[in-house]
């Protein structure tokens, strides 16, 4: 009884688009209903009355008997009549749901209401953002970096001069619905032959931006094929960006320039500095919309210098975050990556960026603050605090348990999004006479 009630309550939201209709069809049904009454008043007036009416108009009860009787069998009817037709119209869309019709709508509707989200970044980080966000937003924009280069992606790029789309397809299928067949087919990597080393999703795309004319039509009409909830952009649709580092190799005197995303983390060295080549390249317009009209703007995590900051370094992409008057968030690593930030702190993550794109990006850092050691295998370092820092009393930090249980060095997408909630809902509550570090609450 109490899920019946919760289920009507359900039916009764605000912003479902439900009322309205339902009120028109029961407006239709009585204006029906009252036209089919006129008919039946007008034999019964006449001299030659059918007997079998006396039974149909329950002219042997009395007058309120007949209407309450009446109203009671018309509504059953009614309610019966579109619960079986809902279930024969929705029978093919739902084979594979077990979630009930009004569940499926309630929970689209509050997804829909949610805050406009904007996260920024790529490789295996990012996905972990939107698979926490997409269940409290339906309101997601991803912004990838366009400058990868290895894998399927670079033999793609290469060879037939289109986006990298390895990171637009991850990120495709973490906004999709995780027990739907055409996801698992898009993330689908064959082991052999011709194809081997190359995922369905990268093919995919690639025949799509070749049929729509562009990788960005490619991205729309593939979100409408698996369903997802938010949209994913490249941050530039410039399809020979490269990415470039300086590094400092042990040993030799001048920095080392390394081209190719795929070849600087192993470089052997501590990565100085990282740009782009071409450096006079525009941002995908779209992807400048999105950030101007966010409530919340995520930055990482990812690739420190190979996922974060080839999108930062896209000329109008900072300036459109720093423009946009939304509460910017940048999200650490958990752990270290081998040829990127090997030993680096919280601390040195927010350095590099400055170093790069200056200070004042983002207002507040999420870091992880808990190093289990179950499952986390003798190659996780984690990112440790660097709390005595000064560049640190710059920024709000909040510091929270954001690791996994099976993956420790990566983050949980639900603690996660409910650390950028708590963020959220702090700024808008006002910003603090100091900046001082939040508490994990």
């Amino acid at each position: 009884m109490q899920h019946q009630r919760h289920t009507m309550r359900k039916w009764l939201t605000p912003g479902l688009h439900l009322k309205r209709w339902l009120v028109l069809l029961m407006i239709g049904i009585t204006l029906l209903g009252l036209g089919v009454a006129q008919i039946i008043l007008t034999l019964v007036r006449s001299s030659d009355y059918p007997p079998l009416l006396t039974l149909v108009t329950l002219r042997f009860l009395s007058p309120w008997a007949r209407v309450t009787i009446s109203i009671v069998l018309g509504v059953a009817a009614v309610v019966v009549a579109l619960y079986q037709l809902n279930r024969s119209i929705m029978a093919p869309f739902a084979l594979r749901r077990h979630e009930s019709l009004i569940d499926v709508m309630y929970a689209h509707s509050r997804r829909q209401r949610g805050l406009k989200v904007v996260a920024i970044g790529g490789g295996t980080g990012l996905p972990g953002v939107l698979r926490g966000l997409k269940h409290y937003t339906g309101n997601i924009t991803a912004i990838v970096t366009a400058a990868d280069d290895g894998g399927s992606s670079g033999r793609l790029r290469r060879e037939l001069g289109v986006l990298p789309p390895g990171d637009l397809r991850n990120n495709i299928a973490a906004l999709a619905n995780d027990e739907d067949l055409m996801t698992h087919l898009f993330q689908y990597r064959f082991a052999a032959g011709g194809l081997g080393g190359h995922t369905f999703g990268n093919l995919f795309l690639t025949a799509m931006a070749d049929i729509t004319g562009s990788m960005d039509r490619a991205l729309a009409e593939t979100g409408q094929v698996l369903a997802i909830e938010g949209r994913v952009l490249p941050s530039t649709l410039q399809d020979d960006v490269v990415l470039m580092a300086e590094v400092r190799i042990p040993g030799e005197t001048r920095l080392r320039r390394v081209t190719g995303e795929s070849q600087i983390p192993g470089s052997g060295g501590k990565i100085e500095r990282v740009f782009l080549h071409p450096d006079r390249i525009r941002a995908y317009p779209e992807a400048i919309r999105a950030i101007l009209g966010a409530d919340l703007i995520v930055i990482g995590p990812g690739s420190l210098y190979t996922s974060i900051l080839p999108n930062l370094l896209v000329p109008g992409i900072v300036e459109a975050v720093r423009a946009s008057g939304a509460c910017c968030v940048y999200v650490c690593n958990v752990a270290t990556q081998a040829g990127e930030t090997d030993g680096y702190t919280v601390a040195d993550h927010v350095r590099a960026i400055e170093a790069h794109v200056g200070p004042g990006v983002f207002q507040t850092v999420i870091a992880n603050n808990s190093y289990p050691t179950k499952n986390a295998g003798k190659h996780t370092h984690y990112v440790r605090p660097g709390t005595d820092d000064p560049i640190l009393e710059q920024y709000q930090i909040h510091w929270a348990d954001l690791t996994s249980a099976e993956q420790p060095w990566r983050h949980d997408p639900q603690k996660l999004a409910q650390a950028l909630f708590a963020v959220y809902g702090r700024a808008e509550a006002g910003p603090p006479a100091q900046r001082e570090s939040l508490a994990a609450g």
